[in-house]
């Protein structure tokens, strides 16, 4: 009897140990079934067949649609900045980049009541020429309503190559003296060149204060970006400049070798500006200061907001780690919290991906993703005034109104910028009562 039982016992334990092995030997063959290549390939094939055999219109899909499909399925399935770019979009992105594109020159958005609004006309462009206004809402564009229509697909359709025609239907909203009426506009596409350096006026022109502070803003980091603010830089130094604005509020980013070439107009040769951590060729990376155009050292107010992200993020971050350098105060909210690195990788077939590779960290290796770069100084601003704001600066923008609505958007102070002009006047008049160069003031604030 009791030999029986410790058989039977002996047995028990090998059938566990059998039925425990062979629970892990499954689940390590399905665990290696999710990471073998070959395996997913040819689910990946069976299905692309089975699609073109079995789908009820699989003779209208061709084998590109089905792909192309597939692979934005699988990059939006990362992260909100991955993406798989067709050869078209991919030109999109390329012509923004450069700083040119053929269109009618007019920047858009959906309103919160879903109307597709003209934010403000370009000057010198078909649109600001032909006389469309801030506010005007684009109803019609080639006879295809807009109730229904997409940002991106708007723009896709105002976008064209240059001596193509395009129509608008426009209804301009009633004001205190006017009725909404409608117009229809009749415009041809140019090649319109987007300036990402700008002054205090929207324009090109960079006056200098009145206490020797200039002023430039930078709408995005595009290919010309680094060489604009050199010239500007330079016009407002042979005013006399003793300390800058330098805006980068609402700058959405761009290109991260023109943020690095900014950075180095104010940080000395072989200074790390900023560096990058991720997996295979980016595992880790420095960009250093290499440029041979160094400004004199002045102090510098830089203005931030919840719309600064990515590139601008790395400028802001690296003027505020060096201070002792650059003798930077960075001045107003919260900045976005966009850091890191896409990589365009092109295809053999002139499509291409935009794919995350790696995540910025600032010169003290403070880590800007989801963080975003803490201001020196916190001013907070509504979002109604920072509307206000950048209508009043756009080129044109104030004559489109009728006089009471004038008077309100020039009597909205920015108070971000005040406080900037504020701070550096600060430093200047320290600086002269007491003898001391304007930097060191700055870097001890």
């Amino acid at each position: 009897m009791k030999r029986r039982f410790v058989y039977g016992f002996v047995g028990l334990i090998l059938g566990l140990n059998l039925f425990v092995g062979a629970q892990i030997y499954l689940y390590s063959a399905k665990a290696s079934d999710k990471n073998d290549p070959y395996t997913n390939y040819r689910l990946l094939s069976e299905v692309l067949e089975k699609v073109r055999q079995e789908y009820v219109d699989g003779d209208k899909v061709t084998y590109e649609e089905l792909i192309h499909g597939a692979l934005k399925g699988m990059l939006g399935t990362l992260d909100p900045h991955s993406e798989f770019m067709d050869v078209k979009k991919y030109k999109e992105l390329k012509d923004d980049t450069q700083g040119e594109f053929g269109g009618v020159g007019i920047v858009i958005s959906m309103s919160k009541d879903k109307y597709l609004t003209v934010v403000a006309p370009m000057e010198d462009t078909p649109g600001f020429k032909a006389g469309i206004l801030s506010g005007d809402r684009i109803t019609k564009i080639d006879g295809k309503s807009t109730e229904k229509m997409t940002l991106e697909d708007a723009v896709k359709r105002l976008r064209g190559e240059p001596d193509t025609a395009v129509t608008l239907e426009v209804y301009r909203p009633s004001s205190p003296t006017k009725e909404g009426q409608i117009k229809d506009f009749k415009l041809t596409r140019a090649i319109i060149k987007v300036d990402t350096v700008k002054d205090v006026n929207g324009k090109r022109e960079f006056p200098i204060s009145d206490n020797h502070i200039g002023y430039v803003r930078l709408t995005q980091f595009g290919e010309q970006t680094s060489s604009d603010l050199e010239k500007a830089l330079k016009k407002l130094e042979s005013q006399g400049m003793q300390a800058l604005v330098l805006d980068l509020r609402g700058n959405p980013g761009g290109l991260l070798d023109q943020a690095g070439q900014v950075c180095e107009k104010f940080v000395p040769r072989g200074q790390l500006i900023v560096s990058t951590e991720g997996r295979g060729s980016m595992q880790r990376s420095e960009y250093r200061a290499h440029g041979d155009h160094r400004h004199p050292q002045f102090p510098i107010a830089v203005l931030i907001n919840g719309g600064s992200a990515s590139a601008s993020e790395i400028v802001a971050g690296c003027l505020q780690d060096l201070q002792n350098l650059t003798h930077a105060i960075v001045i107003g909210e919260q900045s976005f919290g966009k850091g890191s690195v896409q990589s365009i990788l092109p295809l053999p077939d002139g499509s291409a991906l935009r794919l995350t590779t790696a995540k910025y960290y600032t010169p003290s290796h403070k880590v800007i993703h989801e963080h975003g770069i803490t201001p020196d100084i916190l001013v907070p601003m509504s979002d109604e005034d920072e509307r206000d704001i950048s209508f009043k600066r756009s080129p044109g923008g104030l004559e489109t109104l009728d006089e009471k609505e004038r008077d309100r958007i020039k009597s909205i102070h920015d108070v971000q910028l005040e406080r900037a002009s504020d701070v550096l006047k600060g430093v200047l008049l320290y600086s002269q009562r007491n003898g001391v160069k304007p930097e060191k003031v700055a870097s001890k604030n």
